[in-house]
């Protein structure tokens, strides 16, 4: 190579790497000041901290706006986005960190086709799609164009829902049409004060209704996380709500076509669990901590919850057993008695439908009276809600094991897995009962003249509940139908759990064609 080739190749190298430069640096210090200033990191710091050292490979660095006569005079680095691939535990994901010092990352035509190409190359090579979101919304000065880029990655969010993980974390605003593409995916997890969702700004809603509410009060994480059960995670900051993605992924496949990583236990699958005894007490009026029956049970005693703080009657998240993943949906008595609502059925379907679309076994422990009963409920439409629940459980083809811990009755019981919806196994503690209803309603259903009739009713209301408890209210009767497989020692559950999902492992089952199913939304 002569000296004048080489003169020239390294003058269009050094341009190169100037313009890399410009664009690292995004919307400039004093952008890059005022996101620290918040609280807040920026996008390359969040690529950082989120994946393994070294491991990102930025695509479309280069790209710009489209330009037009509203961005004239305006640059964008990076088009407000960073987009690539990079490691997580040594497994790959693919990921789009969107730039809030660049125009406010606000999402232009060109930006959302870089998130575009990143979500085309994560399905066809069979890996997760993060979205780490920080954007005011859609780019207004590029108008249709950018409501067109919306489309791209919606549509995306909505053919490949079920084919790769798809993860949102929201790590500052996002509003408007944005907010339909983190609803979209998996799971949301957002940061407490310095991110929110809504559709109607604070300002346009004092215009419209003559409401006033604060941007944290309309749609913060408290409020999504608890209320609206938009948000599935909060945490307190950037750093945290990463840590919180990289625990769920190791959860996760990388694909449909993949099982859930395997990892070795040092938890002994023989040990047992005597002190579950003394958790669940007998008398089906006593509350007690299901959070805690879960830890006692699973590997090292960890369970990372999902959705903890909204429709807290019913528990889901993952969690292991013999270094399986798995999901594990659960009554809890402390709330509402662990009936069965609106919120929680909407709860545990979707969690269901999530665990069946990545190949996660269920691990069902059901204590459930039955349906919250109401007018609000009724009228809320607690039949198409409930349905949901069936729906999911029928559907899903992954390994599903029930364990009924103590009361299960009326259509809850089917809504919690029965065998009639598909349970490959379903186990029961001594302390357990399945029938239509609890004894004292059912004995003043059948009893209901014997009692009105009697000298003594509340006396012989008593004789009769205790003469039904003792026929009906046990675990054996739905155990001579078939409907439970075994009655077992609680301290022994561990085991069992543990013996059958290994036997589940290679389970195969089919569904009837369809183009697909209609689930009761």
């Amino acid at each position: 190579m002569s000296d004048d080739v080489l003169a020239w190749m390294n003058e269009l190298t050094a341009e190169m790497e100037e313009r890399r430069k410009r664009i690292e640096k995004g919307g400039g210090e004093a952008r890059i000041k005022r996101q620290h200033d918040a609280g807040k990191m920026t996008a390359r710091e969040r690529l950082q901290t989120l994946l393994d050292e070294d491991s990102f490979v930025e695509l479309g660095v280069f790209v710009d706006h489209l330009g037009g006569e509203l961005m004239q005079g305006l640059e964008a680095p990076g088009e407000g986005v960073v987009t690539g691939y990079g490691q997580i535990d040594g497994r790959r994901v693919f990921l789009f960190s969107q730039d809030f010092t660049v125009l406010g990352g606000s999402l232009g035509k060109m930006h959302a086709q870089k998130i575009a190409k990143i979500m085309d190359l994560a399905v066809k090579t069979g890996a997760p799609i993060i979205g780490l979101n920080d954007s005011a919304g859609a780019r207004i000065q590029e108008g249709v164009d950018s409501l067109s880029g919306y489309g791209e990655v919606f549509y995306r969010n909505a053919i490949y829902s079920g084919v790769v993980p798809q993860l949102s974390a929201i790590l500052g605003p996002c509003a408007g049409g944005a907010v339909y593409s983190p609803a979209l995916t998996d799971f949301v997890l957002m940061t407490k004060g310095s991110s929110y969702m809504f559709i109607t700004g604070p300002e346009v809603l004092k215009a419209v209704t003559k409401e006033e509410v604060s941007f944290e009060q309309l749609g913060g994480s408290a409020i999504h996380t608890r209320q609206s059960g938009v948000a599935h995670l909060e945490a307190d900051n950037d750093t945290s709500v990463l840590e919180q993605i990289r625990e769920l992924l190791s959860y996760l496949p990388q694909s449909a076509r993949e099982k859930p990583p395997k990892v070795v236990s040092r938890d002994p699958k023989t040990r047992e669990t005597p002190e579950l005894l003394s958790i669940v007490h007998p008398d089906q009026r006593r509350p007690y901590p299901m959070h805690e029956v879960i830890r006692v049970l699973v590997d090292e005693n960890h369970f990372f919850e999902i959705q903890p703080d909204y429709a807290k009657n019913i528990v889901i998240g993952f969690a292991r057993l013999g270094g399986h993943s798995v999901g594990i949906v659960a009554n809890n008595p402390r709330h509402l008695a662990g009936t069965l609502n609106i919120d929680a059925s909407d709860k545990a379907a979707r969690f269901i439908r999530t665990c069946d679309c990545f190949n996660i076994p269920i691990i069902t422990f059901v204590d459930v009276t039955g349906f919250l009963p109401g007018v609000a409920q009724e009228h809320g439409g607690i039949i198409r809600h409930g349905a949901k629940m069936l729906y999911a459980y029928a559907e899903a083809t992954v390994p599903k094991i029930t364990l009924i811990t103590r009361k299960s009755y009326g259509g809850a019981y089917l809504a919690m897995n029965s065998r009639d919806m598909g349970s490959d196994v379903v186990l029961a503690w001594p302390t357990s009962a399945v029938a239509v209803m609890g004894a004292e309603g059912a004995a003043n259903i059948i009893y209901r003249r014997e009692i009105q009739n009697a000298d003594r009713p509340q006396a012989v209301r008593a004789a009769k509940i205790e003469e039904y408890r003792k026929k009906f209210d046990h675990p054996f009767l739905a155990a001579g139908r078939g409907y439970i497989d075994d009655v077992i020692d609680p301290k022994y559950t561990r085991c069992h759990l543990i013996d059958h999902l290994e036997m589940l492992e290679h389970k195969e089952e089919t569904r009837p064609y369809k183009k697909h199913g209609n689930l009761p939304i």
